[in-house]
């Protein structure tokens, strides 16, 4: 996991759409706040917009074309889930914790909260996990703001994950133990077993031309040349590849 840094200028279809689709939210709210802070109500969203093929795009440029979390390369492997990194329809402070509604409904088209992940990790661990430091400090509505909460989850776009997680070989660890670190491990599944023995296919390739570059010659020279390419950040596994040639 890396940072990366999304273009100031969002996507048109956010602007266009998606702010008018946030007051109708807004209002949406205000004409029942009990229903849905019951969850008695549900809120409707246009995937179209959020997940629009431009909205794509300029996610896939940022993000160097990779996962935002497990830094796979997307178009090796899929399309790319459009992801909330704070759940639009509900969110849950642990993983076998309760689902609560509503969700941060009123980021669900807010350029800063969306990334492109990969489906594992967007659906099969990520889901609708947000765990807070402080629970009590969770923004529960528009009219609160998200700044007073403390994720436990990496933002790759605000955060740099490399200060809290390294890795060991291909298996990431927090750094120092810290709690951000551990959390981001465990809930985005940087551990699985898929995930490290393609990191371990690549680190082998790593370790190989590192004993190359060690000697002298043309080789060695083209075998440096291709370990800085590798440890840029449009390479995957780019912070696994960092650690390991530190």
């Amino acid at each position: 996991m890396i940072r990366f840094r999304k273009p100031l200028r969002l996507p048109a279809v956010l602007r266009a759409k998606g702010r008018p689709e946030l007051r109708v939210l807004e209002r949406t709210y205000a004409s029942d706040p009990l229903g849905y802070d019951s969850g008695m109500k549900v809120f409707a969203f246009n995937s179209a917009i959020y997940g629009h093929s431009s909205v794509k795009a300029a996610l896939r440029k940022a993000q160097h074309d990779k996962c935002a979390f497990c830094e796979s390369k997307i178009s090796h492997i899929a399309y790319g889930d459009v992801e909330h990194f704070r759940p639009k329809a509900g969110w849950r402070q642990a993983e076998k914790g309760p689902l609560h509604r509503p969700g941060y409904y009123w980021l669900a088209y807010d350029w800063g909260n969306l990334f492109l992940a990969c489906a594992i990790c967007n659906q099969q661990f990520k889901k609708n996990l947000f765990p807070l430091r402080t629970p009590s400090r969770r923004a529960t509505n528009h009219l609160q703001r998200v700044s007073q909460e403390e994720p436990l989850l990496l933002d790759p776009a605000a955060d740099d994950p490399e200060t809290f997680i390294s890795f060991r070989k291909e298996v990431p660890y927090a750094v120092g133990g810290n709690a951000r670190g551990r959390a981001t491990i465990k809930h985005l599944g940087l551990q699985r077993a898929a995930l490290a023995e393609r990191r371990r296919d690549h680190l082998e390739k790593l370790e190989a031309l590192k004993v190359i570059a060690g000697q002298t010659g043309p080789k060695a020279v083209h075998a440096r040349s291709l370990l800085k390419r590798l440890r840029g950040d449009y390479e995957p596994y780019a912070s696994m590849a960092r650690a390991f040639l530190r």
